[in-house]
């Protein structure tokens, strides 16, 4: 399909040249002109799309993405959720990143009603019509919650860009929409599983969709075999509990493993643990130490707080953590380093202290 429905106007291929064309010469906003510059970009006769990753975890790096495995990857998504003819798709995300570009590409595939809105941390707050579909990051969904904003105008909402981390999850319960945590990266053009966060098809796993199967190598990280999107195999640095090779519950990353006097230690799982403890944005990190090579810190998203409080807050805690997993300090820090889509920079975050 070639045609496309943007805020529900129908445009053929040459109006939506013109159209395209017509926005990027007016448009006030950065953000729409990028929309209608990847629109061009997908319509042009090349055979491949450029695309960049996120920087989470280093550096970002430019790459080439073939339009046909997009496509695949579109049609698996639609295929998970069901998408029909006519649905509406909200985009508010970036189209300089996968994600927002393949929400473009799924509204092509399936004929959806392409819903545009400024990809800022607040997608939801002047929408008014209904949305079959929609993706976020993290910090856009806890920003609609912070705010009061009622969800109930989203049908199906999916999550990725970062791990949902507890806090979020459990906001996540009291939402009317269905939330879907995503797994995937640019490499994988976009996710390559989902797993349900509320509802009654809460899960702990990760289910592969179409095709995709999993494996794991010799450090228990991921393997992703994924024919329809990948001209091979992908190893990743996704350490996981292999339930077969479509399901996986996700533990960690292995670059986030922290060696504590010769214990490695999972942050990811830490977290898990402490999710009905603390209210604030949180995680758990790693800090030098002469005798232990490491030590286990807690870093708050929050206003510096009181010596007192900090040494309630690990008293509190103590009982839900293991011998090796206590937390030495508590570091408050008034606002977390993030990606400009909202991933948790964990190593930046950290450079403040340093």
């Amino acid at each position: 399909m070639r045609e496309l429905t943007i805020n529900g106007i129908l445009y053929s291929e040459e109006e939506l040249v013109k159209h395209c064309n017509s926005q990027l010469s007016i448009s006030d906003f950065q953000w729409e002109r990028d929309v209608y510059s990847f629109i061009l970009e997908w319509l042009d006769a090349k055979e491949s799309i450029s695309a960049k990753t996120s920087g989470s975890t280093g550096k970002p790096k430019a790459m080439e993405l073939s339009k046909e495995r997009m496509l695949h990857s579109a049609q698996l998504t639609g295929e998970y959720f069901k998408f029909k003819k006519g649905q509406t798709a909200l985009l508010c995300l970036s189209t300089n990143f996968i994600a927002g570009k393949m929400m473009v590409v799924r509204a092509f595939l399936w004929q959806l009603n392409l819903i545009l809105v400024n990809p800022n941390g607040h997608p939801l707050e002047n929408l008014q019509s209904e949305i079959d579909f929609a993706a976020m990051v993290p910090l856009q969904v806890i920003n609609c919650i912070k705010e009061g904003i009622n969800f109930a105008l989203v049908s199906n909402l999916l999550i990725g860009g970062g791990a949902v981390d507890s806090y979020l999850e459990e906001q996540l319960q009291e939402l009317p929409t269905n939330c879907f945590s995503s797994y995937g990266m640019t490499e994988t053009v976009s996710h390559v599983a989902v797993k349900p966060l509320n509802g009654d098809k809460k899960s702990n796993f990760y289910q592969g969709l179409g095709n995709v199967t999993f494996s794991l190598d010799e450090r228990s990280c991921l393997q992703i075999e994924a024919p329809e999107v990948l001209a091979g195999s992908i190893c990743t640095n996704d350490v996981a509990n292999l339930i077969d090779g479509k399901h996986f519950i996700w533990l960690g990353r292995y670059d986030n493993v922290i060696n504590s006097g010769g214990v490695k230690l999972f942050p990811e799982q830490i977290e898990e643990k402490l999710k009905d403890a603390i209210s604030d944005p949180f995680f758990i990190a790693g800090v030098a130490d002469q005798v232990l090579g490491q030590k286990l810190v807690l870093v708050i998203e929050k206003e510096n707080q009181s010596s007192e409080y900090a040494s309630g807050l690990l008293i509190k805690i103590k009982g839900l953590l293991g011998k090796y997993e206590q937390a030495r300090d508590i570091i408050f820090c008034k606002e977390f380093k993030r990606t400009p889509n909202g991933k948790l920079q964990r190593e930046a975050t950290m450079s403040l202290f340093k």
